[in-house]
């Protein structure tokens, strides 16, 4: 059995290279439509053929977004996560072997199995392993691995553009082996997580795999023994519960079930993926072409990545519905900029831009300008906010019974969402062109709505006490703050009683542990 590593921002690091493989998968388009190796061999795709390429990845990760739930609860997050990466390899390989789009179609739609599957469980995953304080920084991590996944293969991409013939492309989907590989090196050091081995029973294990976690293996820390108590209380109240599919929406559930998957659904209405899947469009419509063109639209990815960056520092100290809110009126703004410029003085190109009929509207001089300036700053407030809010969000708002296949059902609405928009958007920018962005403007607000009034504030508060936020007689959303957690005060009650019991002879009797979760389950090895 190889040694595992209880550092929770190795064990993320490793981790979301789940995401990055996301990342990789989307510049393995963008970085690569506008060439005229993929445009020559393809024959031009455009419309719904070049729709149906773009939204391919979508249309596996739904389907690998239903399964992950039931395969994460059977086997573990963590081995969850190393199946996927199995997908990721049979997608690619066939991808790089394509003779046509209906090949690349096939591959993509393998390689999104493995990212629903991942995109899903790596932040399940992440929010059971990390200290309430700490969880939005570290579910921040997989936002990031997804942009440093966009950004690497962008430029691998724009860098394989200089080569000649079907080489160019097939080389660049050759390098997404890379980050399959490296992940499935690492998942064997990573432990699995506490919570997942406190519902399947596995008690001992998921003792010391939280004590080793938070708090250097001392199981009589009290902040171990408070969040234990919490596990195991809130674990048998919902056993008690509902069974099947109907305890998503039985006894006030089908308010988490709505933040869960609205707050990812939103993610796409939002239009900011736009830019990542179609920004070489955007800026073909701005006048920029050719290596200007890629160039340009890199710059947008390291923004990205930027930005996100600097959200790591401050998402659990200003909270999640201030990001979600503010996030999606700035991102409103700007995406009623983009349209509205293009709209008043964009002019119709019946042939298409430089003959790529996905884009029939064209502007220059200082209106191109405002367009290229308000679609970075479209990315800029995206990555600051929805970008990464969106998954913490969601994988903080379930509880333990229903964490995998209630974050898998929000990945669900994510990527039914996202092959929507992937497949409508080219025919959108061929038929309406500049109201596209009205109507993601329009739905931006919308968003903003629906947050104020649904989404309560989770930052600081243990995944086991969110389940208060969201029940019956639980506060009103816009009423809630930051922190406030009652861990902390469970924490110092444990501590009083540390000073309180003797402890001699069965230290875990008098810290909240019985006899029977300590003892030793010998058919049970491995963490």
């Amino acid at each position: 059995m190889l040694p595992k590593i209880y550092n929770t921002y190795f064990l993320a690091i490793i981790a979301t290279i789940g995401g990055m493989l996301f990342g990789f998968d989307i510049s393995s388009m963008s970085a690569i439509i506008g060439t005229p190796q993929y445009v020559s061999y393809f024959d031009n795709p455009h419309g719904i053929i070049q729709g149906a390429i773009g939204s391919a990845l979508a249309a596996g990760s739904v389907v690998g977004s239903l399964f992950a739930g039931p395969l994460s609860d059977k086997i573990g997050r963590r081995d969850a996560i190393f199946v996927g990466c199995l997908f990721w390899l049979l997608g690619t390989a066939i991808q790089v072997a394509c003779t046509g789009f209906g090949m690349l179609i096939g591959g993509r739609i393998i390689n999104g199995i493995c990212v629903g599957i991942t995109s899903s469980q790596v932040p399940v995953y992440l929010a059971e392993i990390a200290k309430k304080e700490k969880r939005g920084s570290i579910i921040v991590i997989q936002q990031l691995a997804i942009e440093w996944g966009i950004l690497f293969m962008f430029f691998i991409g724009y860098g394989c553009s200089f080569i000649t013939g079907p080489a160019s492309f097939r080389t660049a989907w050759g390098c997404q082996f890379i980050p399959a590989v490296i992940l499935m090196l690492g998942i064997p050091f990573l432990p699995r997580s506490p919570r997942w081995l406190a519902k399947v029973g596995r008690t001992k294990q998921a003792i010391e795999v939280l004590a080793l976690i938070q708090a250097d293996g001392n199981i009589e820390d009290a902040l171990v023994v408070a969040e234990w108590e919490e596990i195991t209380t809130v674990l048998a109240l919902e056993r008690e519960g509902v069974k099947g599919w109907r305890k998503f929406f039985k006894n006030g559930m089908w308010r988490r079930t709505l933040a869960g998957m609205s707050v990812q659904a939103w993610q796409q209405m939002s239009g900011a993926n736009v830019m990542t899947y179609y920004v070489v469009y955007v800026f073909q419509m701005a006048g920029l072409t050719g290596n200007i063109n890629l160039i340009s639209s890199g710059v947008q990815y390291a923004l990205f990545v930027v930005f996100t960056g600097i959200v790591f520092f401050f998402i659990d100290s200003t909270g999640r519905r201030p990001l979600l809110i503010f996030g999606a009126i700035g991102m409103g703004i700007c995406q009623f900029v983009v349209g509205g410029v293009l709209g008043s003085y964009g002019t119709y190109v019946p042939n298409g831009v430089g003959g790529n009929l996905n884009v029939i509207v064209s502007v220059s001089g200082s209106p191109s300008h405002v367009v290229i300036a308000f679609s970075y700053l479209l990315i800029i407030v995206y990555a600051l906010t929805l970008a990464p809010v969106a998954w913490v969000y969601a994988a903080e708002v379930w509880s333990l019974e229903t964490r995998a296949t209630g974050m898998a059902l929000a990945a669900v609405a994510n990527w039914l969402f996202n092959f929507a928009l992937g497949l409508f958007v080219p025919p959108a920018f061929a038929t309406i062109s500049w109201k596209t962005f009205i109507i993601f403007g329009v739905l931006c607000f919308g968003a903003a709505v629906q947050a104020y009034f649904t989404y309560p504030e989770t930052a600081n508060k243990s995944l086991e006490e969110i389940e208060i936020m969201f029940s019956k007689g639980g506060p009103k959303p816009w009423k809630t703050k930051v922190g406030e957690s009652r861990l902390d005060a469970e924490i110092e009650l444990v501590r009083a009683r540390k000073f309180s019991v003797a402890t001699a002879g069965a230290p875990e009797k008098a810290l909240g542990y019985s006899e029977n979760e300590y003892a030793v389950n010998s058919h049970h090895t491995g963490m």
